[in-house]
């Protein structure tokens, strides 16, 4: 018998149950994206490059403040770990967690990613989704979460007692240490939490537990993104496949992603304003 089992209940039990739920972050004022100017400038896309990142590895990119890139499926249901930094200063990265507190458990479509305190300011801003379909599933499962962190070797030491050495953090770090000429030392402390593209995630209705299910992606399908900085992305191809089963193993088919890069007409960005760090005055802390 457990600790908590054996906790006697309040009486009031019920009357502290039912408290209205308040949304913690009203975004009625939240900047948003001109999604119509964005769906114009989309007409006008002419890709300048592409990286291919192989299966339980990762690739580094660029995109240019301004530009697009697209996170597409090629050769079979593949799910991704995205990392995303200021090209300029490593220390602004993407943050999982206030996208999350913002959006929600999940995004898509006028979502954006935002970045690291003291700067809090989009980073990119997601514009098409192949898979914007999908919604919420029976099993309370929807596509492309901010909730899981990313497989690492530490905690499937701890679970496992044994080491796998593609797990998409160590991917990541690689992938940074070999863009950035840094050591793999250096480079680990600025992996983040990830946004899991493609992912099909959510939590199990009795335990409460993260969970994972075979990912609807198949080739051809993706998701874009308009970089409102100049970013420097990193991408890993989870060892989990589809991550229907398991992950930081080799027992998984992995396939290939690809990241392209797009760039637009500037004519058709000449009323875009890119955003500023938050203004809050630091000089207050």
């Amino acid at each position: 018998m457990s600790e908590q089992s054996i906790v006697p209940i309040p009486s009031d039990a019920a009357e502290r149950r039912s408290a209205p739920p308040v949304v913690v972050y009203p975004v009625e004022r939240l900047p948003s994206a001109d999604l119509r100017l964005l769906e114009a400038a989309r007409q006008t896309l002419t890709k300048i490059s592409e990286v291919i990142v192989p299966p339980r590895k990762a690739g580094s990119f660029h995109v240019p403040q301004g530009h697009f890139f697209r996170i597409v499926s090629i050769d079979g249901p593949q799910v991704g770990d995205l990392n995303l930094w200021n090209a300029a200063d490593l220390t602004e990265r993407f943050f999982s967690g206030k996208t999350r507190a913002l959006h929600a458990t999940h995004v898509g479509v006028g979502d954006r990613l935002w970045s690291t305190l003291p700067h809090l300011r989009p980073m990119a801003t997601i514009t098409y989704d192949s898979l914007g379909w999908y919604g919420w599933d029976d099993d309370g499962a929807g596509i492309h979460d901010v909730i899981g962190t990313r497989c690492d070797p530490y905690t499937n030491r701890l679970l496992k007692d044994s080491d796998y050495h593609h797990c998409c953090h160590s991917n990541l770090t690689r992938a940074l240490a070999a863009e950035s000429g840094m050591s793999v030392e250096q480079a680990e402390i600025h992996v983040h939490d990830v946004l899991n593209v493609f992912m099909c995630t959510g939590f199990t209705r009795d335990t409460h537990q993260y969970f994972m299910k075979a990912s609807p992606v198949r080739p051809g399908d993706f998701i874009e993104f308009f970089a409102e900085i100049d970013l420097l992305g990193a991408l890993s191809a989870c060892p989990g496949g589809d991550c229907g089963a398991g992950h930081s193993s080799d027992e998984a088919a992995c396939y290939p992603l690809k990241v392209e890069i797009w760039k637009p007409d500037p004519a058709a960005l000449a009323s875009w304003t890119p955003p500023e760090p938050n203004p809050y005055p630091r000089t207050h802390r």
